[in-house]
């Protein structure tokens, strides 16, 4: 009995050793494979981990925006400063930044971290602007297969059938495979089904830049870069007096944004000036606006300062721009200045050699301006950004009545701004050679005679500016002559209300 128990204990402690062998023996080469493929499983997490990181793709959008400012330019150009606040992983990164300008200039991008710029450095930037759309989204599906809604009708009914094809082409039309057939343009589609969204397709245009974060994970960071879409012009309300000696002037500022994409309680600032830019692209779209106008006079809402060769207007409050939208805003005004309205008749230089209809006076057009000097001493003195100055007067109902328009280049303080409004109504002249001779060799005598008829209730003056070539001088004239250039001379001609003024002059010239 004792050797049967003695036995039993032996027997066990034998089978406890061979379990424990053979233990050891199934658990080492878990032990070597895991170190021939790089190590304990507490090393690869590691790595895995750190791998992640290297690897996470942080995303900005407008709702990290600390604060916007745009420069715009009078040229389809605008300078955007964009400020955000980023939490970026240490070390190597990737940063997709949205919410920008569709019609960015990528090769003037520019990012920096304002809190530590030497902590901060891009490694490589891109800008992706593959929009999604569905002609592009088609052509990703090429050669794949789709759900196709088709529409059918059973028994008068209409039905919706989901069917399985394959977009062969999607070239100036679309080819399917519908089963075993081959169809082109099927009109019977209800609706096109994608299984999922190509990766390359995105909805807004973004910017990417590999990061290298040395410092905090906290950056403030300024994504700068200039853009097409943004454009401003300034447009002018001048109210002229009764006897057009006297007027008032209100300037707008009209900003038109298509960049594609909004800016909210942006710092705006305007540039006003001919800057010189390199031409990539030809025949560059000019923005035509339409605008609506306030007659009543606001405070100038912008500081205007010298800048460089150009002039710099700085809005003084933040305004939001919103995608495609066009915004006023006063710029400046002026009151009770001194205007000047002047009727210009101007000859052409091939009255010289004949004209159409021989023995026939010709008939012409008297043009009416408005001028005046853009000068302290007149109530102005600030300088004019080029635009469209449109003129009006009160009728004899006191309503203010549109007369005329005209666009203006950019103007400094003490020049004479002009303005053609359009041509006299109740001013009319006709124009007559009445002689040619021929005095010697390459010496001509040619002879004209202008009647101007004055149909108004009031006396007029018109200016008669007479473009002569080659060397000449006025022999005689009904009026006194004024050489107002090397080949052009002026006359002053007083019309009496309800009645006819005769300019006739003789000049001899050598060519």
């Amino acid at each position: 009995m004792n050797s049967l128990k003695t036995l039993g204990r032996l027997l066990t402690a034998h089978l406890l050793a061979l379990a424990l062998t053979l233990g050891t023996a199934f658990a080492a080469p878990a032990s070597d494979k895991s170190s021939r493929e790089g190590g304990t499983m507490s090393d690869k997490t590691t790595e895995n981990s750190q791998a992640a990181q290297t690897n996470q793709a942080g995303t900005s959008t407008i709702e990290d925006q600390k604060s916007v400012a745009i420069t715009v330019y009078n040229s389809n150009l605008g300078l955007v400063k964009d400020t955000r606040t980023l939490r970026l992983p240490r070390g190597a990164s990737q940063l997709r930044f949205m919410d920008v300008a569709q019609q960015i200039n990528p090769a003037t991008v520019h990012i920096k971290s304002t809190t530590a710029p030497n902590a901060l450095d891009v490694i490589e930037q891109s800008y992706e602007y593959d929009l999604l759309n569905p002609q592009k989204l088609l052509d990703k599906y090429v050669g794949k297969e789709l759900t196709l809604v088709l529409r059918t009708v059973e028994n008068n009914t209409e039905k919706m059938v989901p069917t399985r094809a394959t977009l062969l082409s999607n070239n100036s039309g679309q080819v399917w495979q519908i089963g075993d057939q081959i169809v082109i343009n099927p009109t019977n589609i209800a609706e096109i089904r994608f299984d999922r969204l190509p990766q390359d397709l995105i909805a807004k245009p973004t910017l990417v830049w590999s990061l290298n974060n040395t410092g905090a994970q906290e950056h403030t960071v300024e994504a700068s870069y200039l853009t097409q879409g943004l454009n401003w012009r300034a447009d002018y309300v001048v109210v002229v007096n009764q006897n057009d000696t006297k007027a008032d002037l209100n300037g707008w500022v009209t900003i038109n944004n298509n960049s594609g994409t909004a800016y909210r309680n942006a710092e705006l600032k305007l540039v006003a000036g001919d800057v010189n830019r390199v031409r990539e692209m030809a025949g560059m779209a000019r923005d035509e606006m339409k605008v609506a106008r306030a007659q009543a006079a606001q405070q100038p809402q912008f500081q205007e300062q010298a800048f460089f060769e150009y002039h710099l207007y700085t809005l003084q409050r933040p305004t939001t721009m919103k995608n495609n939208e066009t915004k006023q805003i006063n710029l400046l005004s002026a009151a009770n200045f001194n205007v000047k309205k002047e009727l210009v008749l101007n000859g052409q230089p091939y009255y010289f050699q004949g004209y159409n209809n021989p023995g026939e006076p010709i008939k012409e057009k008297i043009g009416v301006f408005v001028s005046f000097r853009n000068s302290k001493e007149n109530s102005l003195g600030q300088p004019l950004p080029a635009g469209i100055v449109r003129v009006y007067k009160a009728d004899a109902g006191g309503a203010q009545q549109f007369v005329g328009e005209d666009r203006i280049d950019h103007t400094p303080k003490d020049e004479t701004v002009r303005v053609k409004l359009g041509d006299a109504f109740d001013v009319v002249a006709e124009r007559k050679q009445t002689d040619y001779k021929a005095i010697a060799r390459r010496v001509f005598e040619y002879a004209y005679e202008i009647r101007i008829r004055n149909h108004k209730e009031e006396a007029v003056t018109v200016i008669v500016n007479e473009p002569i070539g080659g060397d000449w001088e006025i022999v005689n004239s009904s009026f006194p002559a004024e050489k107002t250039a090397a080949f052009a001379a002026r006359f002053s001609v007083p019309v009496a209300k309800d009645g006819e003024a005769v300019l006739s002059y003789r000049v001899r010239v050598k060519f």
